[in-house]
């Protein structure tokens, strides 16, 4: 399995008309809170879309994922199932193919994503947003320490990862240190596409 970010090859042109949101951030930011509040916030809307993420870890209470074998990551990715794939920390992360099916339909899908990724994902979809959610290093370390997740790896390790390239720079960031329902608004404003002020 490859540690390249990798999006499915056959595509010729860049898949629309919809909107893909990908949410980015390190360890500790509150990113599944946000997700979570946002999608109970849109349940009515169903032109807006938060796919499940394929992991290959037990899911923690906070996250809706699908828990997947390695095998069975394997197996999908030969059968060319995965609109996206990346690892981090150890484990083995998807998006499903059927993003683009809401995505051709003009829908908005919302996914919590590796920065990785994003270099590769703005060349095969016509309008993707990028938004970071963070916070200061002493308030992300706290957060990890009470998570107490090792199967994630060292918090210094996870709190010292950046990335470089210039593509990956978010077009919002959210720096997530009020009130999760605050930012939750803040989200879910910039996900129908409307002005917000920090």
């Amino acid at each position: 399995m490859t540690q390249a970010p990798v999006v499915a090859e056959y595509r010729a042109a860049a898949i629309g008309p919809g909107s893909l949101i990908l949410v980015v951030g390190p360890s500790g930011a509150g990113k599944d809170t946000l997700l979570g509040l946002a999608k109970a916030a849109c349940a009515d809307d169903p032109n807006i879309v938060f796919p499940r993420r394929v992991i290959t870890r037990a899911a923690s209470v906070s996250e809706d994922n699908e828990e997947v074998s390695r095998d069975a990551f394997r197996q999908a990715l030969a059968r060319n199932e995965y609109a996206v794939h990346w690892e981090a920390h150890g484990q083995c992360y998807a998006l499903s193919r059927k993003i683009d099916d809401d995505l051709r339909a003009g829908r908005t899908v919302i996914a919590n994503v590796s920065r990785t990724v994003i270099a590769t994902v703005r060349s095969a979809y016509t309008h993707v947003v990028v938004v970071s959610i963070t916070a200061p290093t002493n308030v992300l370390a706290e957060r990890l320490a009470m998570r107490g997740r090792n199967s994630d790896g060292k918090i210094e390790h996870r709190l010292s990862r950046t990335i470089d390239d210039i593509s990956a720079a978010p077009d919002v960031t959210i720096v997530n240190v009020d009130s999760a329902e605050y930012h939750a608004r803040q989200f879910v404003r910039i996900i129908k596409g409307d002005r917000w002020e920090a």
